[in-house]
């Protein structure tokens, strides 16, 4: 079997208006760039049947894989089931509801084969957010974070990102993969620890076309918060 370049993590829940959509542009956007690739998308039994249509849909495409899991819920533990079951030599985690844009996932992967971690970032040149109260709000999030773990990046909220498995994979899951975003400012902390390379590329998120956002932006912020001191105190 050839091996494969990158495989693509999409966590969800209640994103039947935007997988099968997602999926297609994703693989198209790889297939352009000659990148050989596998989707695997974690459902957390969607009641509006999320995993099933992908399921149907892609069932004659070996490279979209889904599981539908019937107990555990949460997008960190659904993130690191979709890691344990990747084969790819890079791997990307990404959100499914086109915040996090297709056309941006060749570019991670291709600066992810000289860098060990690589961020879709709305904080550098070419980056934002539609959405320009949040955008202002996470920017100053973002400083404070910088500030208090020493972090590399200008985004350390994106969720967006592609890292060489073989890191990942030194890294200590049961520390990393749970409760909900803050894990990823977990997952920056522990790897910048390891020494590992650090890089960013330019993402811009747009307004959600389908669904209904999942996040609760003042209860994130205490979360994150939370995760972040607790970093900084050696509590994590």
């Amino acid at each position: 079997m050839a091996k494969i370049r990158a495989s693509v993590i999409l966590p969800t829940y209640n994103e039947s208006g935007n997988i099968v959509k997602l999926i297609e542009e994703i693989k198209k956007e790889l297939s352009l760039k000659r990148i050989s690739h596998e989707v695997i998308v974690v459902d957390d039994d969607s009641p509006d049947k999320t995993g099933l249509l992908a399921q149907k849909y892609f069932s004659k495409i070996p490279e979209v894989r889904v599981v539908i899991r019937k107990k555990e819920r949460g997008l960190a533990t659904a993130i690191r089931v979709g890691l344990e079951k990747a084969v790819g030599e890079i791997v990307v985690v990404m959100d499914t509801d086109f915040n996090h844009e297709p056309k941006v996932v060749p570019r991670l992967v291709e600066k992810c084969k000289h860098t060990d971690f690589v961020v879709g970032s709305r904080f550098i040149k070419g980056g934002g957010m539609a959405n320009k109260t949040r955008e202002f709000l996470s920017y100053l999030f973002n400083v404070m974070i910088r500030i208090i773990i020493g972090s590399p990046l200008h985004d350390n909220l994106s969720g967006f990102f592609a890292m060489k498995r073989i890191e990942l994979e030194k890294l200590n899951y049961e520390k990393i993969f749970w409760g909900y975003g803050d894990y990823f400012i977990r997952l920056i902390h522990l790897a910048k620890n390891r020494d590992i390379s650090f890089a960013e590329v330019p993402s811009f998120y747009r307004d959600r076309e389908y669904g209904s956002s999942k996040s609760q932006f003042l209860s994130m912020f205490k979360d994150y918060l939370l995760a972040t001191v607790n970093l900084r105190t050696g509590k994590n």
